[in-house]
């Protein structure tokens, strides 16, 4: 346990409360300088409308980057999908996760179609009618050579949701940005790809839908 943790307790609720502001600030000044991350915009242009982000998934810092690199006014109303065993591992995670990204916790290991019926709906009412969502439609973090087949969350998010838009998002480096067990980042230049938005087509079966948007994230990657 390191101090932070360790003394947590101690700092009131009211300057926690306090302190959520500067610590986004901070935290998105910290992840765009860390990484130099260089973001492209790829047949998209942001705006304040409610939409699904969704990456490939390598590192403990991907959702973050993304995060920090979307405009302000945007960032303003994201939320962030989280693992529950990692973001609740210290308090000071858990701070962070609920009191900056406005999380909602997920668990990794369910494997019951009803636990994973009662996440989704989870997910959709932190969404609401206005807020948009982070989300790693391949569940765990993969090696960086090849995006991993998608969950079937993301297509129950879209059956539930069909208006939503998805944003296919392609994160580079952040493999070597924040390796497996490391805490600190190393400074390494990333790029950041936004592709164009895509939506669940009426009558679209899970697997072609699934497919479909796993393609339009590796184009991404790939340059086509």
């Amino acid at each position: 346990m390191n101090i932070v943790d360790r003394y947590w307790h101690l700092i009131p609720p009211s300057v926690l409360r306090l302190l959520e502001r500067p610590v986004a600030y901070f935290l998105a000044w910290l992840a765009r300088a860390t990484s130099g991350a260089q973001v492209v915009y790829r047949d998209y242009q942001p705006s304040v409308v409610q939409r699904l982000y969704y990456f490939n998934h390598t590192s403990h810092a991907d959702g973050v980057l993304l995060w920090a690199v979307l405009p302000p006014d945007i960032r303003e109303l994201v939320r962030m999908v989280a693992a529950e065993d990692y973001w609740s591992s210290s308090p000071l995670r858990r701070y962070v996760a609920e009191r900056v990204f406005h999380a909602t916790f997920v668990s990794r290991t369910v494997t019951a179609l009803e636990d994973r019926q009662l996440q989704v709906q989870r997910i959709l009412e932190g969404m609401g009618g206005e807020h948009s969502l982070i989300f790693s439609p391949e569940g765990t973090r993969g090696d960086g050579a090849e995006v991993q087949p998608f969950k079937s969350g993301l297509y129950y998010l879209c059956k539930a949701r069909p208006e939503l838009e998805l944003v296919p998002v392609y994160l580079e480096n952040l493999n070597r940005l924040l390796p497996k067990g490391e805490f600190i980042p190393l400074p390494l230049l990333c790029r950041v790809s936004f592709g164009k938005p895509i939506k669940l087509e009426a009558h679209e079966a899970k697997g072609e839908f699934l497919a479909r948007a796993r393609e339009a994230l590796v184009s991404l990657g790939t340059g086509i």
